[in-house]
């Protein structure tokens, strides 16, 4: 598939496995410029090597960031001013029964899981 990427940046959140990674790895086939995001460079770095591993060609960065701290958003978009492509993937959840959720948890779960996308995009 030709999806006419090529040349174009691409921000691909909560992508150093799984869904994320997955879009990363397609968009990166494509021949876009991929940054990938995670909560550790570790992780990061794993991920990118993965990435290099199954496409040797790739563009691939990575930023380190925690979604639910607006001043590690800010440095993300400091970093990484404008992109042709955003995929908020980014998202968290547990298994708990809803009266069982603190307020405090439903804060972090609504900055993560919507404010970084609203920041973002």
């Amino acid at each position: 598939m030709n999806l006419q990427l090529k040349s174009k940046m691409a921000l691909v959140t909560g992508s150093t496995a799984g869904i994320g990674y997955a879009i990363a790895k397609k968009l990166l086939e494509e021949g876009a410029q991929v940054i990938i995001t995670g909560r550790t460079q570790e992780r990061i770095d794993e991920a990118i090597t993965g990435l290099k591993t199954e496409i040797p060609r790739a563009v691939v960065r990575g930023v380190a960031v925690d979604f639910k701290q607006k001043r590690e958003v800010d440095s993300l978009l400091a970093q990484v001013p404008e992109v042709d492509i955003l995929v908020n993937n980014v998202g968290i959840f547990g298994f708990k029964e809803f009266v069982q959720i603190s307020e405090e948890e439903w804060y972090n779960l609504f900055e993560i899981n919507v404010m970084s996308g609203i920041r973002l995009s």
